[in-house]
């Protein structure tokens, strides 16, 4: 097991063993306990009862936080001709279609997030095999498949994110920057959550939000109290 740091063993003094914070809490302890040189990306952990291998209990969607992501997402819109205006005009970084294609094809993946139209689809389907293990590979069920590009690529630069519980039945999500103050911290979360609990499936039993953990690039995990909804 690797040896703790001083500042790592500081940051883990800081935090009580088996408390359970409130959202409000947790975000100002995690910026408190970061001590990164960079502004570290802010992470949030919430196990849910639900088994993921059965369809009827896939928990997957998308949240606009309130407060944005911090990052500047890089945005592909793969349109045709008529839409390439609109994507431009919205903040897609990159606005195209078959030339972007085949940078793809070649293994180019350095975006965020792919927005494309109905009828570009099956151009995206071969390659599947390069954007889907990245997350990449556009969903009609997340938005990233429509005929309204200029607003797709408008919310995804404002902070809106997609999420899927994991194999494992735990929902991960950036919500933020630990440069961001608690209450814009908190604020985001808050929305995540939220949001997960209006999806739980209705095949789910017993406790649904089981467990959140709050941490940042680096830092300790802060366990949150479950019962925020």
């Amino acid at each position: 097991m690797a040896r703790l740091t001083k500042k790592q063993k500081e940051a883990v003094a800081k935090i009580e063993k088996g408390r359970l914070y409130s959202l409000s809490e947790a975000s100002a302890l995690v910026k408190e306990i970061t001590n990164t040189k960079f502004d570290a990306s802010v992470d949030i952990a919430v196990r849910l009862g639900v088994d993921p291998r059965k369809a009827n209990q896939m928990v997957r969607g998308v949240v606009s936080l309130p407060h944005g992501t911090g990052k500047d997402m890089k945005v592909l819109a793969l349109v045709t001709p008529d839409k390439e205006a609109e994507a431009k005009e919205a903040g897609a970084d990159f606005v195209g279609l078959d030339e972007y294609l085949d940078k793809i094809k070649n293994g180019w993946t350095d975006v965020d997030v792919i927005i494309t139209m109905p009828s570009v689809m099956g151009k995206l389907g071969p390659l599947g095999r390069i954007l889907g293990p990245r997350g990449l590979m556009p969903n009609p069920k997340t938005g990233t498949v429509t005929m309204d590009v200029a607003k797709a690529v408008s919310e995804v630069k404002a902070g809106k994110i997609d999420f899927k519980v994991d194999k494992t039945g735990i929902v991960h999500a950036a919500i933020g920057k630990s440069s961001f103050s608690a209450d814009k911290i908190a604020g985001n979360a808050n929305e995540l959550i939220q949001t997960l609990i209006k999806l739980k499936p209705t095949a789910a039993k017993g406790t649904y939000v089981k467990s959140i953990y709050m941490s940042s690039t680096m830092s300790p995990s802060v366990a949150v109290d479950p019962k925020v909804g």
